[in-house]
């Protein structure tokens, strides 16, 4: 949405609105010193401090009492005005009446008129792409925009199954209500008597959460799951530290953690040892009780992910959280994989202590493009007290209070508020039996897929029953061997086939981790069974010598239209084979805009356009 902005105003309208809102933070400077009070800096650019010594929350109240307009009480003696470029001439008029300001008032054109230094002033140019030069109408907005979703791969397409990311379906009924101002128009700062709605929804939800997993409190303040993480174990820090145990500061992590896992603890000020896992994907018991001797005063916590990373169920996950609990530990359960349990299991039977939930994954909030996310954390009632709040929460009655050790985990009291309409949703439609039905769904889904495609790929990991949980790995190193063709080939052949690719080469480089969710009928499973099946087939070929190892549809994929017209057809294989795999696909073809770039060069080789360090020495 902010780049989409920028593309729509370009650099011109950008500067128009700055240049508007400063003019009317200036006029409103004007009429708040004609009125006499004390503004107490001469620069500014759209916020405003005035004095008001002992008084701030009067006029507070008098602003919000008389007109809905919201001040910012800084200190007991200031108060702090924003303004935008949706700010109104009549608002900037009843704020200063507010302080005593004429009640009619005639004035000229605002014009250039500011307060900002002339030395802070911008001369270069931004902005210079033409993309932000090119759509001036909604029209053309509308229709650069459907241009971007047509090269995209959506949802709306077909599956995307990504192991360990879970990209399910997030229902218009469930988004409707995110749009209406009630929620959408709510500053995350305004007073508990204009946000009582709000705050019965973050009640029943954060009640919800509790219920279904097991703990005592939880706060909905960590933007992400990554966020979620670091809540659990400051919060874990926080207990030891009231305990007197400021030396336990070892963190176990299993090898089959998510990658966050660790980042989250050398942030939370802890020592990661690692813990093994054996050949099914568990965590090695013998070499965690080993650990837990070798660290025994020193252990803070442990963090597990359950079901497992490589799709499993750990078959000894309370003899694990007993035997940390019994050395003074704490249980961190990582909630990434809870649509795999929800309904059947709650992590606070087994064991943990704390957790983060990924909504975006089990209830249903939007995951793709980076937020807004929400990674709630939830704990027994022992580790609630240090749970993150806010100083500026509406409310106290609160996991964590007002006081929290390390500070709010993000800048608003309840994180991303405005869509925790999505997840409140989803569950009160779904009740608790469509919730157990949903992770019942979502396990058969990915163990049909496991038993249907494995004796064509090799399953990795599975329980001591020969079952996957919600996801399996695909092992697709065999196939590498056998024919030559990699992990890479499977996954670009993917989208000629109108798929997305599964999560690939994590946790197991050379493997395909695939999680169908329940929001997936049969017929979009069997299609994509179908197409990884052919795949086997068409890396068979290669290996077979019907066509050339350099040169064959799995190594030149994905195939873009242009591809396919421009210049002579030289490839061993045909137009037909390359573009239509499966006949299904002549009637709603994806083509993709782009064939294969750089693959992980980015990830692996510095690219910035910044200048160089020395250029700020």
């Amino acid at each position: 949405m902010a780049s989409m902005y920028a593309v729509y105003h370009g650099p011109d309208g950008l500067r128009a609105i700055a240049a508007e809102t400063a003019a009317k933070a200036a006029l409103l400077r004007d009429w708040l010193v004609d009125a006499g009070a004390e503004v107490v800096h001469e620069a500014f650019f759209d916020t405003i401090r005035v004095r008001v010594p002992g008084r701030a929350a009067e006029y507070a109240a008098q602003a919000h009492d008389g007109y809905g307009i919201l001040l910012h009480v800084a200190d007991a003696d200031t108060v702090g005005i924003s303004v935008d470029e949706s700010t109104t001439v009549g608002e900037l008029h009843q704020v200063a009446m507010v302080f005593n300001g004429k009640q009619e008032r005639a004035f000229a054109v605002m014009g250039g008129r500011n307060a900002l230094p002339d030395g802070l002033l911008r001369q270069d140019e931004y902005l210079t792409h033409p993309v932000f030069h090119a759509h001036r109408s909604e029209t053309a907005m509308m229709r650069y925009l459907k241009s971007l979703a047509d090269r995209d791969y959506a949802l709306d397409r077909g599956m995307i199954p990504l192991g360990s990311c879970t990209m399910k379906l997030n229902a218009a009924t469930e988004m409707a209500a995110i749009t209406w101002p009630e929620f959408a128009g709510i500053h995350p700062f305004a007073p508990a008597s204009d946000v009582q709605g709000y705050l019965e929804l973050v009640d029943q939800l954060e009640g919800w959460l509790a219920e279904v997993t097991g703990y005592d409190a939880v706060s909905l303040q960590p933007n992400a799951g990554s966020q979620g993480e670091l809540a659990g174990l400051l919060a874990i820090r926080g207990y030891h530290h009231a305990n007197g145990d400021a030396n336990r500061t070892v963190c176990l992590i299993p090898s089959s953690a998510h990658g966050t896992n660790a980042a989250s603890a050398v942030l939370a000020g802890m020592k990661v040892v690692v813990v093994a896992t054996d050949e099914l994907g568990n965590v090695d018991l013998g070499d965690l009780r080993a650990k837990i001797a070798q660290h025994d005063d020193e252990l803070a916590a442990l963090m597990i992910t359950y079901p497992s990373t490589h799709g499993v169920y750990e078959q000894d996950v309370v003899e694990i959280t007993t035997a940390v609990h019994e050395a003074g530990g704490q249980v961190y359960v990582d909630g990434a994989n809870l649509n795999a349990l929800l309904g059947y299991a709650r992590f606070g039977d087994l064991g943990g202590d704390v957790s983060h939930l990924n909504l975006h994954k089990t209830f249903a909030i939007p995951h793709g493009g980076g937020g807004p996310g929400i990674g709630p954390v939830a704990a027994k009632a022992h580790l609630a007290p240090f749970l993150p709040s806010h100083p500026l929460a509406q409310r106290a009655e609160h996991a964590g209070g007002f006081v929290f050790e390390g500070g709010p985990i993000s800048g608003a009291p309840y994180g991303s508020a405005g869509v925790l309409p999505i997840s409140w949703a989803y569950v009160r439609m779904m009740g608790a039996d469509g919730l157990r039905r949903a992770t019942a769904a979502a396990v058969l889904s990915a163990n049909y897929i496991a038993a249907r495609l494995g004796e064509h790929y090799p399953v990795l990991y599975t329980g001591e029953n020969g079952r996957v949980a919600h996801e399996c790995i695909l092992d697709l190193r065999p196939l590498k061997e056998a024919t030559g063709i990699s992990v890479d080939d499977v996954a670009k052949r993917l989208i000629d086939f109108g798929f997305h690719a599964p999560t690939m080469s994590f946790p197991v480089a050379g493997t395909l981790m695939v999680e169908p969710t329940e929001s997936e009928d049969i017929g979009e499973i069997e299609r994509f069974i179908e197409a990884m099946i052919m795949i086997k087939a068409e890396a068979d070929a290669v290996a077979a010598g019907r066509w050339d190892v350099a040169d064959n549809p799995l190594v030149n994929a994905p195939h873009t239209a242009v591809s396919l017209i421009a210049g002579e057809w030289t490839h061993p294989y045909t137009r037909e084979e390359a573009a239509y795999p499966v006949h299904s696909l002549v009637a709603g073809k994806y083509w993709p805009p782009v064939r294969r770039i750089d693959q992980a060069y980015g990830d692996r080789n510095l690219v910035c356009a910044c200048p160089p360090v020395e250029a700020f020495a």
